[in-house]
């Protein structure tokens, strides 16, 4: 990972930031501090928020490091905010997510009758963003053929639409993100050094919610007082709930936490009772923990042997698509089709 810069913490105000003190050390007392669109009142999280309001007035690029689910995006929308960008506008791709045959018409557009199905000239994100920000999520999952495209633009801030002639400026701010170590995936020839360094003029690691102490617990109520203020509602916690809050390693991150809790509040009266530990419903028991072994109870519904065998090998490549195809015997875009139908899915549950 990168090394950041020491902190100098400032308690200020900006007109989209607010700004609170951590007033004691116990997270019965202690309170989340609001920076942008991101919560925090660990020491590693105030480090974070004193890394943004340096680098956010600047126009340096910046590159987010961390794993799934703990807020890279959010990050990226705090830098947008406080930045003399944020009356323009911010649009955010996943790179991850896109065809390798659609993504440079997603980046670029492409002009009527460019190809079979252009039936009208689309803007692409460059233009979308244009005099805002840019976020390029999964910023290692981009065809390499791809990543010699975007850094000519990034150097020239010019482009081509697909099937144009004319060429393009561009005014945005780009900010990347990885769930991998981008050196290692330099080394693995998953993304350009040229193209990392031109990305990463100013790196920030954003760290799991494993690492966040007392955070994930102040998080949780905090999530539950949003869905009672939503729903007109006044349920609370129960002990138990937030001794196994506390206790669970959480390694979905903040995506998991607040999808567990909306879980626990929609089944509950007053109290809410919530166990990490416990399987979705309908997704079988959860498996033995032995190192690169999955068990499956006999019975278990084929789709979610499927569901938990593609999660498992993604894991284990570190989030690497190409990888995870190659060694499960499918194709690129079945994995694309499994991993999008999967977060219908929790999205389902979540807004359920």
């Amino acid at each position: 990972m990168f090394d950041t810069f020491p902190d100098h913490a400032s308690q200020t105000r900006h007109d989209n930031v607010v700004a609170m003190p951590v007033r004691a050390t116990n997270a019965t007392q202690r309170e989340l501090q609001r920076f942008g669109t991101m919560y925090g009142a660990s020491p590693v999280m105030r480090d974070v928020f004193s890394l943004i309001e340096r680098v956010a007035p600047t126009e340096a690029a910046v590159l987010v490091v961390g794993e799934s689910g703990c807020g890279k995006e959010l990050v990226a929308q705090t830098v947008h905010q406080l930045s003399q960008r944020a009356k323009e506008p911010f649009v955010a791709v996943n790179c991850g997510a896109l065809p390798a045959s659609l993504i440079e018409a997603e980046l670029f557009g492409y002009e009527k009758g460019a190809f079979t199905g252009a039936n009208r000239t689309h803007p692409g994100v460059f233009e979308r963003a244009e005099g805002g920000t840019l976020f390029l999520d999964e910023i290692t999952e981009m065809p390499l053929d791809m990543q010699v495209r975007l850094l000519r633009v990034l150097e020239t801030r010019r482009f081509t639409r697909v099937g144009g002639e004319r060429e393009m400026r561009c005014n945005v701010r780009v900010v990347a993100a990885t769930n991998r170590d981008p050196h290692q995936a330099v080394a693995e020839g998953n993304l350009r050094e040229d193209l990392l360094y031109r990305l990463a003029v100013f790196p920030i690691a954003l760290p799991p919610l494993r690492d966040r102490g007392d955070d994930v617990l102040l998080l949780a109520r905090h999530f539950l007082g949003e869905l009672n203020r939503e729903h007109g509602t006044r349920k609370k916690l129960s002990e138990s709930s937030e001794a196994a809050i506390l206790r669970h390693p959480w390694p979905g991150n903040v995506r998991e936490l607040k999808n567990c809790l909306q879980r626990a509040y929609i089944l509950a009266e007053i109290w809410v009772d919530m166990d990490p530990e416990l399987p979705l419903p309908g997704m079988g028991s959860r498996p033995i923990s032995r190192p690169g072994v999955l068990e499956f109870e006999v019975g278990t519904a084929l789709p979610d042997v499927e569901r938990r065998m593609i999660i498992a090998t993604l894991d284990k490549f570190a989030g690497n698509k190409r990888k995870t195809a190659e060694a499960l015997g499918v194709s690129l875009k079945t994995l694309y089709n499994r991993l999008n139908e999967y977060a219908r899915r929790e999205a389902h549950y979540a807004t359920a």
